[in-house]
Parts: structure tokens; sequence; C-alpha cells
């Protein structure tokens, strides 16, 4: 929903529920909570508990900490009763953050069958596939007849059991996967067959699962995903068991949530504390990476003290040097950026690292020599000074080379040390382009000018 088409009428939105998203729903909620509190609480209330646990998981945490303060233990059980499996257990793992005896009540207030597929799912760690499943899904036995299967189906169906189903997942008795038919290739079949005819009439891989593993790592099975482009996985436990399945809802959070801790990470900026209402809290994480960044802006500088004469004699330095400290740092930066997308991608690793160096070393020569030429010619008619003009350009080749090499290598690095690329690379790469765009530079124009 675009801005401009926000509802902050409250009444307004209460009577359009029924034709909204919940995530337009949450976006509205926003716009009315900045204007007026109450309002913000009373919408709140009147919406359904039908669609209100889906508009509650599209707010920003700061305001879902708010709704679990405001709303009765009873009226979050009606709320988590509704929804699936892996957004309830979501919820219920939020309430415990903020109250633990609260998320107590809610949880006791479930039906016996929630709270087993709840503690189910809570075993898992974060990172593990297991933890972004849900349970929900449409499974039939292999000595099932598919008329059978279609009936339970329609069934789940008109009971608001199921949703978003695609395939049906054939298990044996002990429920291992054996299976996944799309719907859109059951209805071809004859119906009276059961799943064990139907699978021997066909060749061998035509209905074979593409399957991921309760412990794999989520990030893996988000680049499956990706990869193959799959609407949903299903997810086997021990032995083959079938446990659950991740949609593509889940998928998409998770890959959105990596872009953006790298998008942080890179700038220094620390995703948990960013959504915090302590501002003073932000601020000191702030400023842990500023003191970093102090410590190397000193050390250009001393660098830069080393030459004190030599910018003396030809104040001229002084003003070029900025730029190429700024085409060393932003080339860096380019490099730095698609190494480490190309890291999370799994595009690139240590073992063929040379040709990733090879390709952002070239590239930033290639930009080193152009712009060698151009702020060469510029300094020279500038300063009216050809060897001043040599001496940045000179510096500008070395420094982009730098750039290019450490802005690739400086992550790989970092993984092979298994420390995350995105969390250190900013601050090792600003130093190294500073230092070494100053030195060249002033070195240079020492030995050429003096």
């Amino acid at each position: 929903m675009p801005s401009e088409n926000a509802i902050k009428n409250p009444h307004e939105l209460l009577e359009r529920l029924n034709e909204l998203h919940p995530s337009d729903i949450a976006y509205s909620l926003k716009k009315i909570e900045k204007e007026s509190e109450d309002d913000f609480y009373y919408v709140l209330k009147e919406i359904p508990d039908e669609i209100l646990g889906e508009v509650i998981l599209e707010l920003p945490d700061n305001l879902r900490e708010d709704v679990y303060a405001l709303l009765p233990s009873q009226r979050l059980s009606d709320v988590v009763y509704e929804l699936d499996s892996d957004d309830a257990t979501d919820i219920i793992q939020e309430i415990e953050e903020v109250d633990e005896e609260k998320a107590k009540e809610v949880f006791e207030g479930l039906e016996e069958e929630d709270k087993h597929e709840i503690n189910w799912l809570k075993r898992y760690h974060e990172d593990e596939a297991g933890s972004y499943m849900q349970t929900e899904l449409f499974s039939a036995n292999i000595n099932e007849t598919i008329s059978d299967s279609i009936k339970r189906l329609k069934e789940g169906k008109e009971s608001d059991e199921l949703e978003n189903i695609h395939q049906v997942y054939i298990v044996n008795n002990e429920k291992k996967l054996i299976a996944s038919i799309l719907l859109e290739d059951l209805i071809i079949f004859d119906f009276e067959k059961t799943y064990e005819q139907l699978i021997n009439e066909h060749e061998e891989n035509r209905f074979k699962p593409f399957v991921v593993h309760d412990k794999d790592h989520i990030d893996e099975v988000a680049k499956q995903v990706e990869k193959y482009d799959l609407n949903v996985v299903p997810v086997v436990g021990y032995q083959g068991i079938l446990v659950g399945r991740i949609t593509s809802d889940d998928i998409l959070d998770v890959i959105e949530e990596n872009a953006t801790e790298q998008m942080y990470q890179l700038a220094g900026v620390n995703d948990d504390f960013e959504h915090e209402d302590n501002l003073l809290n932000t601020a000191k994480k702030r400023a842990l990476w500023l003191f970093l960044n102090l410590g190397t802006a000193i050390l250009a500088s001393l660098v830069i003290g080393m030459f004190d004469k030599t910018i003396e004699a030809f104040v001229a330095l002084a003003i070029l040097m900025p730029i190429v400290a700024s085409m060393g740092g932003n080339a860096g930066t380019q490099t730095l950026a698609v190494t480490v997308r190309q890291l999370a991608l799994g595009e690139i690793d240590f073992d063929n690292s040379k040709d990733a160096i090879k390709k952002e070393v070239f590239i930033s020569l290639a930009n080193g020599f152009i712009f060698a030429v151009i702020i060469g010619i510029i300094a020279w008619f500038w300063f009216n000074t050809a060897l001043l003009g040599l001496v940045i350009a000179l510096s500008m080749i070395i420094n982009l080379f730098s750039a290019g090499f450490f802005g690739a290598s400086i992550p790989l690095i970092l993984k092979k040390m298994d420390i995350d690329p995105a969390i250190g690379s900013t601050v090792l790469l600003t130093t190294v382009t500073d230092i070494v765009g100053f030195f060249s530079f002033l070195m240079l124009a020492k030995l050429i000018l003096l």
C-alpha cells in the first residue's frame, strides 16, 4: 500500500478490514499510532482474531512488544490459535522475551495439539530449517487412493485447517517421505488408483521430492529454494520422516533479513540495536565502530605527519590529497560490496578466490588508469605543474590497485578465519586505502617534486 493510500482514520480502517491484506492493515496501524496511541489501541482491540495474528507479525518490533503488553493473555491465546504453527511459535517466543509469565499464560490457553506443535518447533535453534517450518501440510499414505486423499483435502480446506497447498506428500507406514506430486498433476490421474500404483506406473524419479533436513542451516535452504525457484519444500527429520514444510514467504523473510544484516554490518551498525527505543543504547553501539574509525583516521594522519615538510613545500598537495583517498575508498567499497555479496550467495569461496581477486584487480586497474589520466591533466592545468599531475596520476593507479586487491582479499581472509566478512571488512579496507593513498601520493611527491 503506497504511503498516500494509508488509512489514518481508525473508523474507516475498521470498516475496510475485509478488503485489506494484513500487511496493509499493519501499515495503516503504524501511521495511526504515530498520530494517536489511543486510536491505535482502539483499532487493535477491534480487529478479529482470525487476522489479528497476521497483522501483529507485520508490525515493527517495538510495536509488537506494545501489543503483547496491551492485550490480555486469553486474547493472545485466541490470536495464536488462528495462526499456522510456525507463526504461532514465533509469537509465543517473542512474548517470552518481553514477559515470560504472560507467555506461560498464553501457552496454557492453547489446545493440547497446538501446545505439542509449538514445543516441537521451539526445540530447534533459530538458524535451523526446523525453526522455520510449519507442521500443517497435505500428505497421503502410499496405500491410499487418490480419491480418498482428495476428500480429506476438501475437508481440510473447508475447515480452514490447510492453506497454500501446492502438492501432496506421499509417505509410507513409517511416515517416511516417498514422493511429492503437484496438485495440478494429480487431477489428470485416475482417482481410483492408489498412490503406490501411480508411482509404479511412471519412471523412477518422476515424483522424487526435493527435501531439506530439519537440522540444515536455513541460509543453505534459502539458497536452494532461490536456485531451483521452489514455492515450498518438505522438511524431513530422522530417517527421512516427514515433519513439516517451509513456504516461500518464510524464505523471503530469511533473504531479506540476511541482506539487511549485511548492509548494517558493512556500515558498522547493529541491526538488533537499531530497533530499540532506547536511543542511548543505539548511540553507544554505533560509537564503538566510530571509535575504531577514529583509530584508523589517526593512523592516516600519522602518515601525513611524516611528510609535513613536503606539504609545506607544495601546498597544492594538501588540496589534492583527499581526491586520492576518496577515489580509493569508493573503489574499495564497490569491490568489497560485490565480494561480500558473492560470498553470502556461495558464488565464490577461498578455493576459487584467485579468479575473483584477479577480476577485481583488473577492473580497479582499468579504472585507475582512466582516472589517473583525467586527474593528472586536471592537476597539471590547475596548478600549472606537469610533474604534480604525474604524481597524482601514479598515486591514483597505486591506490585503486590496492582498493581492488584488498577489497576482494579482506572478506575472503575473514571468511577463511570463520569471521563474518561483513563485520570488519569496512574498517580494515578504509585503513588500507587511506594509508596507501596518502603514503603513495606524498612519497611520490617527495621523490619527484623535491
